[in-house]
């Protein structure tokens, strides 16, 4: 069987897609790759379908063996990656060969890298989706994180361009965001003055952060209402929680909660969030339902125009 062994798991490494959808009523959370941009662009320079299963890790550590012949692509976060002992490029196609060692240093800037092979890797899918989520021990290998020794099934591929993302079109992680955030109903539930207090104070990531969510340390913000029913959480929605410190929810969020929502942070905002660290500073900002769905439009005109832009590497 084609296949990759993995020889070192790294800190957190994770089988996702593009995630989990129409399962909320059994209570199954979407999962999926945190930084969905870069992880599209793993699967794109390989010339993927743009759902296929591709590996996120976190932090760094992955190692693995090929024992067949393929290509893969690394993006996102920053970190060495070295081909049996050999520096190689970031965001680019390189071509593997069996007995080949692929291993992923520790992130020196953003949080998350995707590693993508040819065809994607071959695991069966549950409710519709191959997304790990470890809370609901669902997706990937047994619901589990990829551990050493496992065998991800992989196709033989003999040929296929060699293509590399420029520099200048590869995603900057800052240590300051602006996250543009779409207010909801419930935004009527906070004061003007604690509005403004939201949008005038800059926030930052605490340690507790994770795929579901990220809670915030700043200025706190307090809600007229304090009892609420609950209801379905969107990706990217902001709660304010007792304590009056923001936490934007993300791909492994709950599906259902009661703390009062100001809006939701606008989806490419998210993934710029997903690899902001511990200590980056946050500000919001509102926009309108109209301005984020010109924003994605853009976002996807800009995708497409830039895939023109890749270079084929000999």
């Amino acid at each position: 069987m084609s296949s990759f062994e993995v020889i070192a798991a790294g800190v957190l490494s994770l089988l996702q897609d593009n995630g989990r959808f129409g399962q909320s009523t059994l209570g199954l959370t979407t999962g999926g790759a945190m930084d969905a941009p870069s992880a599209r662009w793993a699967n794109r320079l390989l010339g993927n379908h743009s759902n296929a299963t591709l590996i996120e890790c976190s932090v760094g550590g992955l190692q693995l063996r090929a024992d067949c012949s393929s290509y893969i692509a690394i993006t996102g976060a920053e970190l060495p990656l070295s081909i049996n002992g050999n520096a190689a490029e970031l965001w680019a196609v390189h071509k593997i060969q069996p007995g080949d060692v692929i291993e992923l240093g520790m992130v020196n800037k953003g949080l998350r890298a995707y590693l993508a092979v040819a065809g994607g890797f071959n695991i069966t899918a549950q409710f519709g989706s191959v997304s790990t989520v470890l809370r609901e021990g669902i997706g990937g290998l047994n619901g589990n994180k990829l551990q050493t020794g496992d065998l991800l099934a992989a196709q033989e591929v003999k040929q296929l361009p060699r293509l590399s993302l420029p520099q200048a079109y590869r995603p900057q992680f800052n240590r300051v965001l602006t996250l543009r955030l779409i207010e909801g109903y419930q935004a009527e539930s906070f004061s003007v003055a604690e509005r403004q207090r939201f949008y005038l104070n800059s926030y930052t990531v605490t340690p507790q952060a994770d795929r579901m969510g990220y809670k915030l340390k700043g200025a706190a913000i307090s809600c007229q209402q304090s009892q609420l029913l609950s209801e379905g959480i969107c990706y990217g929605a902001v709660q304010i929680p007792p304590d009056g410190q923001p936490i934007v929810l993300l791909n492994d969020r709950q599906t259902l909660g009661g703390y009062p929502k100001i809006g939701s942070v606008l989806s490419l905002d998210c993934a710029l969030l997903a690899q902001a660290v511990a200590g980056t500073e946050l500000y919001f900002t509102p926009i309108s339902p109209e301005q984020a769905h010109n924003a994605l439009c853009l976002a996807k005109v800009r995708t497409d125009a830039i895939t023109s832009q890749l270079v084929s590497l000999k």
